[in-house]
């Protein structure tokens, strides 16, 4: 059956609420979340001794830990701080960067892992703290290179917040793996400038579109116009009054 292109009508893309991006954000987030807390409860609690999943850079068994260690813990407090931090910065995330999120996501999920594989000390790696630190500098510096409004509050926010937190890029606490912090901090700067130009746009409003301008009449038809107007007889008009009758 032949269908003919042209006539099938072109049809805008759904608008979804805010309310529904806002849920798609914390369900994305609780998902994440749900799992390192039922990998914690099953390694701790039940024995299954999956801290053998962490990353241990430049070894060939330690390459698991690229996917592995972002979802395990090593202790509750440890579990805790992360999910307070990961819960804001990927809602943040998931909700203004919608169409890039998971892109965006896995890039820092994966080249954080590798560049930690690859700098790191020869010891056990695991937390999400690698992905926190990827998803603060991705809000940060995507706002300033988009020069985008809107994002730019995301980015000072962001900063008035977390920006503590970059002090932990340094070796001040040797229990801590400063290295996964610096491998995701320059995942997310990556990820910033990779997908720059994709994702939310600025809005444009109406007091920025340049008005419409008349389309020019053809040179052809004004040429016309003015010949015509050439030819055409000027028509005078006589007007003859009667005199009034004096008598």
């Amino acid at each position: 059956m032949n269908t003919d292109l042209q006539n099938i009508p072109n049809t805008p893309p759904p608008i979804i609420s805010d309310g529904s991006k806002i849920l798609d954000a914390i369900y994305a987030t609780l998902f994440f979340l749900s799992i390192c807390w039922s990998l914690y409860f099953l390694d701790h609690l039940l024995g299954y001794n999956l801290r053998s999943w962490a990353l241990v850079p430049r070894e060939l068994q330690g390459l698991k830990g690229i996917v592995g260690m972002h979802f395990l813990h090593g202790s509750l407090s440890h579990l805790w701080h992360n999910t307070l931090s990961f819960a804001v910065l990927n809602t943040i995330l998931f909700y203004f960067y919608r169409s890039i999120s998971l892109k965006t996501f896995f890039t820092i999920l994966f080249f954080g892992a590798v560049l930690l594989w690859l700098i790191g000390r020869p010891t056990a790696h695991i937390g999400a703290s690698l992905l926190i630190y990827g998803e603060f500098s991705f809000l940060f510096f995507s706002g300033i290179l988009r020069k985008n409004p809107s994002l730019m509050r995301v980015t000072l926010t962001v900063a008035l917040f977390y920006g503590s937190i970059i002090w932990y890029l340094f070796p001040i606490d040797p229990v801590i793996s400063w290295e996964g912090h610096i491998g995701g901090f320059i995942s997310g700067i990556f990820a910033a400038v990779l997908f720059r130009r994709q994702g939310p746009a600025d809005k444009v409003y109406q007091f920025q579109l340049e008005p419409e301008e008349e389309p020019e009449e053809p040179l052809e038809e004004k040429l016309q116009e003015e010949e015509d107007k050439k030819n055409t007889p000027l028509v005078s008009v006589r007007y003859h009054y009667k005199e009034k009758d004096q008598s």
